[in-house]
C-alpha cells in the first residue's frame, strides 16, 4: 500500500494555486505571438529540421505585464511550497515520495470525485 501523507491545508492550497498559475501562464504563452518584440517572419531549413515563424507583432505592454505577474506569482508559490515547514518533518527518501505525491494530490481528488459520482447513480 502506498504511503499516505497528512499535508497541511496551506501547503495543499499553495500547491493547487501553483498548478493553476502554471496552467494559466502556459495557456497565455500559447496564445501570444512567438516573439515579445515585433520581428519579421523567417524560414530556416539549414538545420536538422525546418523552422518557420510568421511575422510577430510583439506583445503589448498589458500582455508583458500579465506574463510578468504570473511568472512572479509562480515563483512565489514554488518557493512557498518547496520551503514549507512541513518538509522538515519528512525525512530522507520519503521526502522525495511525499513531494511527488503532493504534486498529484489534485489528480487523486479528481479521480475520487469521479468515482464517487459514478457510484451514487
Amino acid at each position: 500500500m502506498a504511503a499516505t501523507y497528512d499535508f497541511p491545508s496551506d501547503l495543499l492550497a499553495g500547491q493547487e494555486e501553483l498548478h493553476q498559475v502554471r496552467a494559466e501562464l502556459s495557456a497565455l504563452l500559447k496564445r501570444l505571438p512567438w516573439s515579445v518584440e515585433p520581428l519579421d517572419g523567417f524560414s530556416d531549413d539549414n538545420g536538422w529540421r525546418r523552422i518557420e515563424r510568421p511575422a510577430s507583432p510583439g506583445w503589448t505592454e498589458d500582455e508583458q505585464a500579465e506574463v510578468e505577474k504570473l511568472r512572479r506569482r509562480e515563483h512565489e508559490l514554488a518557493v512557498f511550497v518547496s520551503g514549507h515547514r512541513y518538509w522538515d518533518a519528512v525525512g530522507g527518501s520519503d521526502r522525495v515520495t511525499a513531494r511527488s505525491r503532493l504534486k498529484h494530490v489534485h489528480e487523486e481528488r479528481d479521480e475520487g470525485a469521479e468515482g464517487d459520482a459514478g457510484s451514487s447513480a
